[in-house]
């Protein structure tokens, strides 16, 4: 028995979505274990002895929203496309990687105030995603949309430059 062309594409929307979500999982637990590991190298102590600590409960990946019908959905394979400025992973090694990030962080959300004060309206992360990839800024990560969104979300939550409208909406704040 074949799929038909709708089941397909549901069965992929549901496919992409567990993805979207291990693959949140995993940069959470990336992020905790780097965060470990930076810890112990700056000579933190664990306040807690490792024989009292209990299983680390593993959060329950949760479906997300399904995709607008209009958003431009990501491609399967990674593309090539060139960057404005080669980004450097930060490493141990390389303290200096991290205000890098910084600095790049800091670059890609006043570029999302220039987005958003120029169209005078609010608008979907998305569409401050493609503006921004046009002026070649990138995201790290498989959906750099979700990245970007969460970034926004942060910056909202203080309501100084940005103000959360709706899911994934974003204005300036007054």
């Amino acid at each position: 028995m074949f799929l038909s062309e709708a089941e397909a594409e549901s069965r992929l929307d549901d496919l992409r979505r567990q993805r979207a979500a291990l693959d949140r999982a995993i940069a959470e637990h990336e992020l905790y274990l780097d965060l470990g590991r930076r810890l112990a190298r700056s000579g933190i102590a664990d306040p807690v002895p490792a024989q009292t600590q209990g299983p680390v409960p593993v959060a329950q990946p949760r479906p997300g929203p399904a995709p607008a019908a209009s958003a431009p959905v990501a491609p399967m394979k990674p593309t090539s496309q060139p960057t404005a400025e080669p980004t450097a992973e930060p490493t141990a090694e390389s303290p200096a990687a991290g205000s890098a990030a910084r600095r790049e962080g800091r670059r890609l959300i006043e570029a999302a105030e220039e987005i958003l004060s120029a169209a005078g309206r609010p608008m979907h992360a998305a569409e401050i995603w493609e503006r921004l990839a046009a002026r070649g800024l990138t995201l790290p990560g498989h959906d750099p949309v979700a990245a970007l969104n969460t970034r926004l979300w942060k910056r909202a939550q203080g309501g100084a430059v940005f103000r959360r409208l709706g899911d994934g909406v974003y204005g300036l704040a007054p």
